[in-house]
This record gives structure tokens, sequence and C-alpha cells, in this order.
């Protein structure tokens, strides 16, 4: 599609949960699926879920204490890893959303009444833009650098090569660090978590009941007030020394870092849009402060991320503003209290 063809209604950058939903609250509202384009980097949808839970781990509908309250069009209770995945492809079919994976979006460009959406293939014109993007799609990286012969065994994930029968050190002390820890476990590994704060306050209460249980049983040993100053290779295996001495350095079969996700600033600061420190500005349903362009998903929930329900109610919250304000749909009727 070159910039003079047709308007679009919306683009939506990313493929995951909100980006997904987004799409099917525009078809239930009565845009017509080909009037809105969902642009995804990778080669299938929900690059987070698949990459990052393992097939045991459940897609929990609860997330840090919060009632899974559905608002909108999509709603999932806690399931599998396929089978979130297959309600998001059936969501993807009954609803008719085109999905154009393989095309990253290099920008967005706002223009009078409109936007630029450029990529590699084309660039799109669309009246309104909503960004879904992930933020465990750019995982943190550590402060220490990583061998480039120890890539294979420093992970971010526990998908990517067979964890199984071995010494690992998981890093970290968020909700996916004890998930990790509880997998390895399961996998009959020998377990050392390492965090550096004292108390896991970015925990929800299963994850942390979940391992003080492992910890009490032996079998996950939690080093609290760690940090790793850095890692080199001892024939093939990843040898990490802590900060001050202590404690002191051991030799793992594999290490995992859990260190959250960060948002991609750098790419919502080259749209223009506020932010208030390293926090978008956000108006009511999601709308930055450039008109007609929202944030969905993660991005709304914070440095942390959110669950997958709240992904959802996301895309309802920025599908009322955009009917209300930008596109010609009914407004969706507000969820009862």
């Amino acid at each position: 599609m070159s910039e003079d063809a047709g308007l679009l209604d919306l683009v939506i950058v990313g493929a995951g949960p909100a980006g997904i939903a987004l799409g099917a609250e525009a078809v239930a509202a009565g845009i017509p699926p080909a009037h809105v384009l969902i642009l995804e980097r990778g080669e299938a949808h929900s690059f987070s879920i698949r990459k990052f839970y393992p097939e045991s781990k459940l897609v929990t509908a609860n997330y840090k204490g919060l009632a899974a309250v559905c608002t909108g069009v999509l709603c999932l209770t806690d399931a599998s890893k396929g089978e979130t995945l297959t309600y998001l492809d059936r969501a993807i079919e009954d609803n008719g959303l085109v999905v154009r994976y393989g095309e990253a979006v290099a920008a967005i460009r706002p223009r009078a009444g409109f936007f630029l959406v450029e990529t590699a293939a084309a660039t799109y014109r669309s009246k309104t833009c909503a960004v879904a993007i992930g933020i465990l799609g750019r995982p943190q990286k550590p402060d220490w650098p990583i061998p480039s012969s120890l890539r294979a065994r420093i992970t971010y994930d526990i998908t990517s090569v067979p964890l199984r029968n071995i010494d690992a050190l998981v890093v970290g002390g968020g909700d996916s660090a004890s998930e990790y820890a509880q997998y390895l476990v399961q996998e009959d590994c020998r377990v050392v978590l390492s965090y550096r704060g004292s108390s896991f306050h970015r925990m929800n209460d299963i994850n942390r009941t979940s391992l003080a249980a492992l910890e009490e049983q032996g079998r996950v040993l939690v080093l609290a007030g760690t940090n790793v100053a850095r890692v080199e290779s001892v024939e093939g295996r990843p040898r990490v020394h802590f900060t001050e001495g202590t404690p002191k350095p051991e030799t793992f079969d594999h290490v995992v870092l859990a260190l959250g996700g960060t948002t991609p600033e750098n790419f919502l600061k080259t749209i223009g849009i506020d932010f208030d420190g390293r926090t978008p500005v956000l108006r009511e349903g999601y709308e930055t402060s450039i008109r007609g362009l929202f944030l969905v998903g993660d991005l709304t929930a914070g440095k942390t991320g959110g669950s997958i329900i709240s992904a959802f109610n996301s895309a309802n919250d920025a599908m009322r503003a955009l009917c209300e304000g930008h596109l010609d749909c009914p407004i969706p009727p507000r969820p009862r209290s």
C-alpha cells in the first residue's frame, strides 16, 4: 500500500493480546475488518507468551491480587499457554482481522488528520493509531556484559534450550523469577535465585508463597541482597561473581535472567508524545498527548506490566475513546460497576 492509497480507520502496532483485543473491539463496534490493520514484527502473534512462558505455566487472569473482571469483548480465565494462544488464534479468525507479520514499524508520523505508519515494506495511512507493544519484547539487560561464548547458557527465558537436571541460577525478584524457579525445580534442577532486594515486593502473593515453600523445603536457595558483578566462562560454563565477594563465586550450567522488560521509550518519544519522567502521559481511554494516538496493554500498566485481562480491558477503554472522539462507530457501553 503506497502513501496515497486508501485511508484506514485504525492501525495497531503489535499483535499481542492487547493488539488483538483492540482489533476485535473495533470489529464489534462496526468498523469493517478491512479498515483495521495489525502490524507485527514477529512471525506469529503473542511473542512474549510464546517465548517466555513454559508449556506448564498458566496464563493467569488474576494478577497481583487484582480481580479478573472483563469489560470488553474478549475474556479469558486461567488457561494454559496452548489454550491462550488458541483463544487468540480464534479471535483473529472469527473477527476477520488482518495481521501482517514480519513488518516492524520503523516510524509513526502524525499528519493533519491522519498518521503515516512506515515499515520496510510499505507506508500506511490511517485516521488513528494504537501502539500495543509488550514491555517484554525487549528484556532488561544486566549491568554486566554477557560473554559471547556463553550466550547459549545465559538466556532471558527457559524455553530456548532444554533445561533439566542441571545447576541453574535465576537472577531477578519479580513474578517471572519465581515462576522460572518453580519450573526448574519441576525439571529436577538445583536452583539458586539471586535478587538484589531484601524482600520480594514485586511478586504476587501466590508466587511469593510458592517460592518461600520451595526455599523451606531446600529445593531453592534464595540469595537475597546479592548482585551479580560479572560472569566468566570456565570450561564453557558460566562462573558467577557477586559484588563484595558475598557469596563466593559459583559455577552453574545455566543462568536465567528475569530482570523484567523495558518500555520502548525511545520509539515512543520519536513519535513526539509527552512523557512525565519516563512514563507516557495518557488521557482518558489511554490516548496520548497526540490526538488519535493510543497506547494499550502493558504500556498502560506501568513498568511491571499487567495481566491478559488488563490488556483486554485497556483495548475496550481505548475503543470507547476512539468511537467517542475519532471514528464513526457507536460508543461501546461502559461496564456495569
